[in-house]
């Protein structure tokens, strides 16, 4: 079996600006890491090249490397990694499929990228637990949120023990809860301009360093208040809707 030929010269992916890992040729030639170019097709929802922009009306067929790649043994799991559930060597995942409820090291993600079937699955960023995903009643996909009862709930939910309650999709409610991040977030550093701005005043002016003493209670507010506008800068970049959501009703802001 031949082997990929990317080219005699070793080139970079022009996506990642790195080497090669397991490139794939598009019909147009043009060649990307499989799963650069399987992100890129699924951010922007089209199949076009990102080079010449060549537009594909179906997915085309990626011409991948069929060469068995070198299986290094795995390096322990590095705090906060979630394994592959698919490895036998538990490698550190790098996606984690919300409609297969299961994630994926770089090797076993592969068919989403190639597969038409499975590219339409939606993939996030690495979740530890995505048994939260699903309704533990009725063992469901968690997709709709209930305003009077402030839960996520699944399609069964809404109509058995939700009916005729206030219920919406939790698109919908992760944009409001971004919009009410949002205004947390600029209410935060709000107070921790007024408050640099106090300090800058109290270190200018021509008190004793006794009453100066009051700029160490400022300092410590302001990295409280930081700490917290970092809280609700990572939960706005949630990339899950649900998961959004989720944090958003447990965690203290």
């Amino acid at each position: 079996m031949q082997s990929f030929d990317v080219m005699s010269e070793p080139l970079k992916c022009c996506i990642c600006l790195d080497d090669f890992t397991r490139p794939a040729s598009l019909p147009c030639g043009h060649c990307f890491c499989l799963g650069c170019i399987g992100e890129y097709w699924r951010i922007l929802k089209a199949y076009r090249c990102p080079l010449c922009k060549a537009l594909f009306p179906t997915r085309p067929q990626l011409k991948t490397d069929q060469t068995p790649q070198p299986q290094n043994a795995a390096s322990p799991l590095k705090a906060g990694e979630v394994p592959c559930d698919f490895c036998p060597a538990k490698r550190p995942a790098v996606k984690s499929c919300l409609v297969c409820l299961a994630s994926y090291c770089d090797a076993h993600l592969e068919p989403h990228y190639q597969s038409e079937d499975l590219g339409r699955h939606l993939l996030i960023s690495v979740v530890k637990n995505l048994e939260d995903s699903v309704c533990r009643l009725h063992g469901k996909r968690l997709e709709s949120f209930c305003s009077s009862d402030r839960a996520c709930i699944c399609a069964m939910c809404a109509q058995t023990e939700h009916r005729g309650h206030h219920i919406i999709s939790i698109k919908r409610e992760a944009a409001k809860k971004k919009s009410i991040i949002r205004r947390r977030s600029l209410k935060v550093q709000r107070a921790i301009q007024e408050r640099q701005s106090e300090v800058e005043k109290i270190k200018h002016s021509d008190l004793s360093v006794q009453d100066k003493e009051p700029i160490k209670q400022l300092q410590e507010e302001i990295a409280e208040l930081q700490e917290r506008n970092t809280e609700l800068q990572q939960l706005s970049q949630t990339e899950d809707n649900l998961h959004l959501v989720q944090r958003f009703l447990h965690t203290a802001l």
